[in-house]
């Protein structure tokens, strides 16, 4: 199944569509508001105004498989993210990333390996799928890379189209 026709939802569970981001570059990111990594929200945010008017956008996907880090209602989700991180990049409803009920969008991203080779199971919250305009798969970051590293801008900038 391609990228855009992965079945979502906004975070508070009206239908959306990723071919509303066909033609920009995309970073795909599983998070957690109560997580280690929950930082790096700052990162991604600032990703998202640095290259928003270039054709790109963050698209978060919050997911409580991962030590439970992300129990929140999404009414919880958009206060945390908006009031401690001012996130403005599309949140979508909470899904699985992994497991029997794996959303079928992290079914076709897990399809991908990361720098090392390796596909399969998301790792943590926090790992990053950067994806072309054309809806391409194109890099795979785990959690311990940040948003702001040297090889996930560069993977970025090569694909804006602006």
């Amino acid at each position: 199944m391609p990228v855009f026709e992965a079945p979502v939802k906004t975070l508070h569970g009206d239908p959306a569509s990723l071919g509303d981001y066909r033609g920009e570059a995309m970073l795909i990111v599983n998070v957690a508001s109560r997580c280690g990594n929950t930082p790096q929200y700052a990162q991604l945010e600032e990703l998202q105004h640095r290259y928003a008017d270039k054709g790109f956008t963050v698209l978060g996907f919050p997911c409580n498989q991962f030590g439970k880090q992300e129990p929140g209602t999404a009414d919880e989700i958009a206060a945390f993210c908006s009031l401690t991180y001012g996130v403005t990049f599309p949140m979508f409803e909470k899904i699985d990333v992994n497991g029997p009920h794996r959303h079928p969008l992290y079914a076709e991203l897990t399809a991908v390996a990361d720098a090392d080779g390796k596909a399969g199971d998301i790792e943590w919250n926090f790992e990053k799928f950067i994806v072309s305009p054309g809806g391409e798969i194109v890099a795979r970051f785990r959690p311990d890379t940040l948003p702001d590293a040297p090889e996930v801008v560069a993977a970025i900038e090569a694909l804006l189209p602006a």
